[in-house]
């Protein structure tokens, strides 16, 4: 994850589309009526992946209101999105979301999202805009406090596995990997992020400001961000051991969004991991 500075607008990001929204999810959802008072999903609440409560949610008609230990989050509009975190990363929800009026739905769990998916690979593009978005706000919100934590994306967290990555660097035309050795810097903060990197050896530290963000690690991803909006980078990725790397441009990793829904569905749990661990920070 190389984006901190968050007060920049990206350059080209996708633009949030609710008629996109809308058809994509018709294509595998369930169209509800929520009377106003009742609570879609409450804060800390778990459920299983594949269980068909865990619900991520269009407003077609009304409002919602989020809210966080009882305090006033954000008021959802038609249109928008909600509780697709939580369907994404198959986690505990970050907020409470409760009908301020009488509210028409559609819902997708996450097996009708996977559906939805399938036929409609690019739509993950614009959800990752979202939550690179949301991220950004999130970390200078942080950095405003100086509570900036000093691992936001921590833990040994794998994208890809060798199959995956295999099949990926055959899209590619199977290109020689790229090698850099221990101390070479991968990543200049300040650069511009026109390649995201998937790791087949070694480990790659993420930096920036004399803090360590992040270790990579086999079948790991950093770069993708940049991608997404083609914003500068704003930290520095350096191999800490002897590295083989692949490297995606941006036009082979649309390719692969819009050809390989599992690819887009893997980066997607990434960022959504990343989110929660920036929201979880500073409290």
């Amino acid at each position: 994850m190389e984006d901190l500075d968050f007060t920049t607008q990206p350059s080209e990001s996708p633009v949030y589309d609710p008629v996109a929204a809308m058809k994509f999810f018709k294509s595998a959802g369930v169209s509800e009526s929520v009377a106003a008072g009742t609570a879609f999903f409450s804060e800390h609440q778990s459920r299983g992946f594949f269980s068909a409560d865990e619900r991520m949610f269009l407003l077609v008609q009304g409002s919602v209101g989020l809210t966080v230990a009882g305090k006033s989050l954000d008021t959802v509009k038609p249109g928008e999105i909600f509780g697709e975190l939580a369907t994404i990363t198959d986690s505990k929800r970050a907020a409470t979301a409760s009908a301020k009026t009488d509210c028409s739905v559609i819902s997708l769990d996450a097996k009708q999202f996977q559906k939805a998916i399938a036929q409609t690979p690019g739509f993950a593009l614009m959800l990752m805009s979202i939550m690179i978005d949301r991220l950004r706000l999130r970390i200078a919100m942080l950095s405003m406090q100086k509570a900036v934590p000093a691992a936001i994306a921590s833990g040994d967290r794998r994208v890809f596995d060798d199959a995956t990555l295999n099949e990926i660097a055959g899209a590619l035309g199977d290109p020689p990997p790229i090698r850099y050795s221990a101390g070479q810097t991968i990543i200049n903060a300040g650069e511009p992020g026109v390649r995201m990197y998937l790791l087949r050896k070694g480990i790659v530290a993420i930096t920036a400001n004399g803090n360590t963000l992040e270790r990579v690690r086999v079948g790991g991803v950093f770069g993708e961000m940049a991608l997404v909006d083609q914003s500068t980078r704003k930290a520095s990725a350096v191999a800490e051991t002897d590295c083989e790397l692949m490297a995606v441009n941006r036009k082979q990793f649309l390719d692969l969004v819009q050809s390989n829904p599992a690819f887009g569905l893997s980066l997607l749990k990434l960022l959504g991991q990343r989110l929660q661990a920036a929201t979880g920070a500073g409290k």
